[in-house]
């Protein structure tokens, strides 16, 4: 699981820049599909052909991670940029990042607590007023190492601590794309499809035109979503909680579940002895919202990996989570047919 998860967390794919994380993801399924497809918006499609094939089942994980994008050059080579998805700005400040192609190291900064002003030290600080600072000294400086337009991701790399946990960027939803591929390497009767889209944290856009391809008749999203079950949160608003297994999701502000896979899923982790939870909350959207919509609609239901601080460089997750969750696709793709 190391080397994979590894792979996958160390490579960089903010929202509408994913070229070195599907480099990565196709790599790993060539061996695994009959075929592997990148479409106009750059999904990677893997497909493999089922034994007796009469149905199209849609295995979906977004590839895409949160991000920045640098906006300006200042006149002294500070950066200025836009976040790319959702970042609660509280978390930014001092954070390492690597910028473009070449990981041209920066630092997110903002200016000193004791130049700011009693106002401003009661008030969280906005992305917009902050910079990420390379070292330069000037904008011809600066100009050298970066573009307008360049992509930054957070600076971070996969640590395993505690009692089987890791730390890592991007763990939403790099956890999918690892379960995609080890379910790649099992035998099903129907065509399999396993998506890995592009640009889901900026509005669920590359699994639209994926489905919409496809025309599935079951999909299957595979996600990692928050887990709150830290100090000062009372119980009923933890959502998830770490080490309790895979999530299923009831319903959220993308798209409803179908209550058949739902049963099913469930049905599954009983049968095979797999932990599991209900996800408490219907916050947040993913991949499902746009497959479930497409064409003529299709069968829907989400299953996702407890993470805690999610879209921050240092999201956490309990390793076996993500075990059981493979398990527990795996035991959905060997009977899904029936539905």
């Amino acid at each position: 699981m190391s080397d994979l998860l590894k792979r996958l967390t160390s490579a960089r794919g903010v929202s509408g820049d994913e070229g070195q994380i599907r480099k990565v993801i196709i790599d790993e399924i060539t061996p695994l599909v009959d075929e592997v497809h990148i479409d106009r918006m750059g999904n990677v499609i893997g497909y493999k052909k089922g034994t007796n094939p009469k149905r199209k089942v849609m295995l979906c994980a977004h590839m895409d991670e949160v991000g920045f994008i640098i906006t300006r050059i200042e006149d002294n080579g500070m950066l200025k940029f836009a976040t790319v998805g959702s970042i609660d700005s509280r978390i930014l400040p001092s954070k390492r990042v690597r910028i473009g192609d070449k990981g041209v190291p920066g630092v997110l900064g903002i200016k000193a607590i004791h130049l700011q002003e009693p106002a401003e030290r009661r008030n969280a600080v906005k992305a917009k007023q902050m910079y990420i600072d390379i070292g330069a000294r000037s904008r011809e400086e600066a100009e050298k190492l970066v573009n307008l337009g360049d992509y930054a991701v957070f600076d971070s790399d996969l640590v395993y601590f505690g009692n089987g946990r890791v730390k890592s960027r991007a763990l939403d939803d790099r956890v999918g794309c690892f379960t995609l591929i080890e379910s790649l390497k099992g035998t099903y009767p129907f065509d399999l499809y396993a998506c890995f889209t592009v640009q889901e944290e900026v509005g669920l856009r590359g699994a639209k035109v994926a489905a919409y391809h496809i025309q599935p008749d079951i999909g299957l999203v595979v996600e990692g979503t928050t887990c709150s079950d830290v100090p000062k949160v009372e119980p009923h608003r933890h959502t998830t909680r770490m080490g309790d297994g895979p999530a299923i999701s009831i319903a959220d502000l993308a798209s409803y579940s179908n209550k058949r896979m739902v049963s099913f899923l469930i049905e599954c982790a009983k049968n095979a002895g797999i932990p599991y939870q209900i996800k408490e909350g219907v916050t947040g959207g993913n991949d499902a919202g746009e497959i479930q919509r497409s064409r003529g609609g299709a069968m829907t239901a989400v299953i996702s990996v407890p993470c805690r601080y999610i879209h921050s460089p240092s999201s956490v997750m309990d390793l076996k989570d993500l075990d059981n969750t493979v398990r527990l696709v795996k035991e959905f793709l060997e009977g899904c047919e029936s539905l």
